[in-house]
C-alpha cells in the first residue's frame, strides 16, 4: 500500500499533465487506506495550480531563464531598452512587408493572369500597396505596444496608427469599387442595372458609403461618440440647408440628370445658355463640356436641369448640316440648284449618304432664299464644314456671274410738289 500512495504522490507533485486519477475505498477490511473512499468516478486534478517541477518547464522557459544563452541576453536587452526591441519590430514589418509584396506579385499575381478576365490583375494590382502599408502599420502597432508604460500608455500612438490603417483601406476601396462599376457597366448581359449612363450614379453613391463608414470607424477609434455628432449635424444641417440650398438643388438636379440620361459622356450638347460642346464628365454638382475651342466649362447641373438640352448626337448617327444662300430675283433657280448641288460633291466635305440635296425655301425681301442641306458624322466639325461650304458657294457664284443678294430698297416717286420744280429749275440768264 506504501508503494501504491508513493506512485500517487509522485504523480501528483511531478506536474506533467493534468490526469484523471480513480479514487478508491479501501482494500480489504481492516487494512488503511491513504487515499478516502470515494465513488467509482473519474475526476481531474489541476495540476497547472500546483508547484511545477524547473525541470519540466518548455524549452524556451529553460533558454530565457539561462543567463548564458543568447535569448536570456536579448530578452533582458528588450526589457531595459525597449526602444531597441520597437525598432527591430519596425525593421521586420518591412521586411515582412517585402515578403508579402514578393507573394502577391509573384506567386498570386502569375495566377491572376491564367484567367480570362482582366479584373482580377487590377483588384490584385489595387491590394499592392495598401497590403504592405498594412504589415506596417502592424509592426508601428506592435512598436508602440514595446514602448508603452504605464505612466506612458502611449494610447495616442496606437490611434494614430489604427486611423491610418482605415484611411489606407478606406482608399483602397474606393479605386476597388470604381474598378468593379466600370467592370459591371462593360457587361450589359449580366449587370442591367449598372450601365454607362448610370455608372457616375453608383460611383457617388460608393463614394459617399465607403467615406461614411470610414469617418463612423476613424470616431470609433477615438472614443467619439457619433450620435452627438449626428444631432448636432442635423441642428447645423437645418442652417445649412438654407445657405445652400443652390448646392442641394444642383445635387438633386445631378441625380435626375444621371437617372433620365438626357445625355451621356461622349455626346455633344448644346443648351438654351448658348454653351456647345462634348460631355467629358456628369457629376452631382456639375457637368464639364469641352467646346470647339478646346476650353473646358463646368456648368451647374440646377441650370441645365432647368433648360432645354439639345443633344446632336443621339438617335441617328449623322447631324444634318444647312447652308443658306440667298440669290438675287431674276436668277435662274434650276441654274442655282444645280450649282449648289455640285459644290455639295465637289468639296467631298458631307455623306455621300444620305446624299445632300437643295431646297427653295421662300421669297425674301430682297432675295430668293436656298438652303443647300447636307449630313455629318462629327457634330463637332459643324463649324469647319460650313466654312468650307460657303467658301466654294462663293467662288463658284462669282464664276457663274450669279449675283448673291443683299438688303435694297428701290425708291418710286409718284408726283414732285411744284416747289421742288421751282428749285431744281436752273435760273434764267438775262
Amino acid at each position: 500500500m506504501a508503494s501504491h500512495d508513493g506512485s500517487v504522490k509522485h504523480l501528483i507533485t511531478t506536474g506533467t499533465a493534468r490526469l484523471p486519477i480513480p479514487l478508491q475505498g479501501p482494500v480489504e477490511d481492516g487494512g488503511e487506506a491513504s487515499i478516502p473512499a470515494a465513488p467509482a468516478t473519474q475526476e481531474t486534478v489541476d495540476l497547472d495550480a500546483l508547484e511545477a517541477d524547473p525541470e519540466q518547464e518548455g524549452m524556451w522557459a529553460r533558454l530565457v531563464h539561462d543567463e548564458s544563452s543568447v535569448f536570456h541576453r536579448v530578452d533582458t536587452l528588450r526589457q531595459e531598452h525597449p526602444i531597441f526591441s520597437a525598432t527591430i519590430i519596425l525593421l521586420l514589418s518591412f521586411v515582412l512587408a517585402r515578403v508579402v509584396d514578393w507573394i502577391i506579385s509573384g506567386t498570386i499575381r502569375a495566377f491572376t493572369q491564367r484567367t480570362k478576365t482582366l479584373i482580377d490583375d487590377a483588384v490584385i494590382a489595387a491590394l499592392h500597396k495598401p497590403v504592405m502599408k498594412t504589415v506596417v502599420l502592424i509592426g508601428a502597432y506592435m512598436a508602440s505596444q514595446e514602448l508603452a508604460t504605464a505612466e506612458h500608455p502611449l494610447v495616442w500612438v496606437r490611434h494614430i496608427v489604427l486611423t491610418l490603417g482605415i484611411l489606407v483601406w478606406a482608399g483602397a476601396g474606393l479605386r476597388i469599387v470604381g474598378l468593379l462599376l466600370r467592370a459591371m457597366s462593360g457587361n450589359d448581359k449580366k449587370f442591367l442595372a449598372v450601365e454607362t449612363r448610370t455608372l457616375p450614379l453608383f460611383d457617388n453613391l460608393a463614394k459617399v458609403l465607403l467615406v461614411g463608414c470610414a469617418g463612423y470607424l476613424v470616431m470609433q477609434v477615438w472614443k467619439v461618440d457619433p450620435a452627438a455628432w449626428l444631432a448636432s449635424a442635423g441642428v447645423a444641417g437645418i442652417a445649412l440647408g438654407f445657405a445652400a440650398k443652390d448646392t442641394l438643388a444642383n445635387l438633386f438636379a445631378g441625380v435626375f440628370i444621371i437617372g433620365d440620361a438626357p445625355y451621356q459622356i461622349g455626346d455633344y450638347i448644346v443648351l438654351d445658355t448658348g454653351h456647345r460642346g462634348r460631355v467629358l464628365h456628369i457629376g452631382l454638382r456639375s457637368t464639364r463640356i469641352l467646346t470647339r475651342d478646346d476650353v473646358q466649362i463646368t456648368i451647374p447641373n440646377s441650370i441645365i436641369g432647368n433648360g432645354a438640352i439639345v443633344n446632336e448626337t443621339s438617335g441617328t448617327p449623322q447631324y444634318r448640316l444647312k447652308a443658306l444662300v440667298g440669290v438675287a430675283y431674276g436668277s435662274d433657280i434650276d441654274r442655282v440648284k444645280l450649282v449648289l448641288e455640285e459644290v455639295a460633291i465637289e468639296t467631298g466635305v458631307l455623306m455621300e449618304e444620305p446624299a445632300p440635296r437643295v431646297r427653295f425655301t421662300g421669297f425674301g425681301a430682297s432675295s430668293l432664299d436656298l438652303e443647300l442641306q447636307g449630313w455629318i458624322q462629327n457634330p463637332e466639325l459643324r463649324g469647319r464644314t460650313l466654312d468650307k461650304l460657303n467658301t466654294a458657294i462663293y467662288n463658284r457664284f462669282n464664276r457663274e456671274g450669279i449675283e448673291i443678294a443683299f438688303p435694297q430698297q428701290d425708291l418710286y416717286i409718284r408726283s414732285v410738289p411744284p416747289e421742288w420744280h421751282a428749285a431744281t429749275e436752273p435760273p434764267t440768264q438775262s
